[in-house]
């Protein structure tokens, strides 16, 4: 590991963190406290920062490329939208089944599916959109008054 200004970390430890592999750099104080770029290192007391082990950083790095294709921007599109299903869902009030026993419960969700197709048809034949941020209670009531 080496800072902007060219010093080289003095040792390396390996350690556990929030129960997942590490790596401690540590500089030393000496080159760290007449330092002119310490604006652009750490800014922790201690001079060291945790690293992932090397397998885990690369895997990182080769997932983090993969973000911009176009592969992967479908897919995460794709996921947006079931998660926004979701959230619909249990803002209309899907989290808990109203009823005991499987059979009840699959009509429930099979009635909330409907329901909330019904709405997307709806905002869909009007031209409005769907909400697609939070809004806190407050907020509601206000649009509600304002109306």
């Amino acid at each position: 590991m080496t800072c902007p200004q060219g010093r080289k970390a003095t040792s390396w430890t390996p350690c556990t963190q929030y129960g997942k592999p590490a790596i401690v750099a540590t500089f030393a104080t000496s080159d760290c406290g007449p330092c002119p770029a310490r604006t652009l290192c750490t800014t922790g007391r201690r001079r060291q920062l945790s690293l992932l082990p090397r397998e885990l950083a690369e895997a990182q790095t080769t997932i983090r490329a993969a973000e911009h294709t176009l592969g992967f921007q479908a897919d995460y599109a794709r996921r947006a939208g079931v998660e926004g299903t979701i959230h619909q869902a249990i803002s209309h009030g899907a989290r808990r089944a109203r009823y005991r026993g499987l059979p009840k419960t699959r009509l429930d969700h099979i009635f909330m599916a409907c329901a909330l197709n019904l709405l997307r048809l709806e905002a869909f034949w009007n031209g409005t959109p769907l909400d697609r941020r939070r809004t806190s209670h407050l907020s509601r009531l206000e649009l509600g008054l304002a109306a």
